[in-house]
């Protein structure tokens, strides 16, 4: 009876945690999960804003990048975001405040590149 209680705790804890738990993916793994209705679990907030851009909620994924202003990875999803959405004037803005220059790539290649490296460091 202890043990029982014993693995309940830590399955109560693992539960009540699982937000903390990183899950590495490739990303073709990652495209995979476009089926789901919500992001994977296990992923950052910058690979989140990158599933929710994927799914057309450009919106979403523009919150995201908005909530921490001034970090240079939530700078960078920033003005990947206004690039996709035509205002080059103010992905530019956002391109210089992540210290980068627009990419000379095509947006999905952008957007393919970000998530590749967002996983990898996630």
């Amino acid at each position: 009876m202890l043990f029982a209680s014993y693995i309940n705790t830590i399955l109560a804890k693992f539960k009540d945690n699982i937000h903390n738990f990183v899950i590495k993916m490739t990303l073709i793994e990652f495209k995979n999960t476009f089926h789901l209705s919500e992001p994977p679990a296990g992923v950052s907030e910058i690979v989140q804003a990158l599933w929710f851009d994927a799914q057309n909620n450009w919106e979403a994924a523009h919150n995201i990048a908005q909530s921490q202003e001034g970090v240079q990875i939530y700078d960078r999803l920033h003005a990947y975001l206004h690039r996709k959405e035509g205002d080059n004037w103010n992905a530019n803005y956002w391109y210089k405040r992540a210290k980068t220059t627009m990419p000379t790539v095509g947006l999905e290649e952008e957007w393919e590149n970000l998530v590749e490296y967002f996983l990898k460091i996630n």
